[in-house]
């Protein structure tokens, strides 16, 4: 996970456009909730994920899979940054024949993103 894309909107809007592979995807929001995984023990280290989180993922989640762990993230994004996607970056949603839980799931993953840019400091 040491090689991951920045976390900017050329980023984001590789996610909404499918150019970034799932595993990629998953673990941009595993880094950004405080999932981190050692190599060596083989074990995710949690100690920067929240107890909120942590309650029902004791290790992180496929997003791209899990309907709960995307409604989950969707509630978790401020109501101020619910539309982010559009505002930010202008990004009118996919077409009727592309609405897909796939999609429609790294539409989410690329909301929350960017609502974490922008509420919170990126420390890396």
């Amino acid at each position: 996970m040491l090689d991951l894309p920045p976390l900017n909107a050329n980023t984001v809007w590789a996610i909404l456009n499918d150019r970034l592979d799932d595993i990629t995807v998953n673990q941009l929001v595993w880094h950004y909730l405080g999932y981190r995984y050692d190599a060596v023990t083989s074990q995710w280290n949690t100690a920067q994920v929240s107890p909120e989180w942590l309650e029902d993922y004791p290790e992180p989640p496929d997003f791209i899979e899990s309907r709960p762990a995307t409604v989950r993230l969707t509630r978790s994004v401020p109501k101020h940054n619910k539309q982010l996607l559009k505002e930010q970056l202008g990004f009118e949603g996919y077409k009727v024949g592309e609405l897909v839980p796939r999609l429609t799931r790294r539409a989410t993953i690329a909301n929350w993103l960017l609502s974490y840019m922008r509420d919170c400091t990126i420390a890396e």
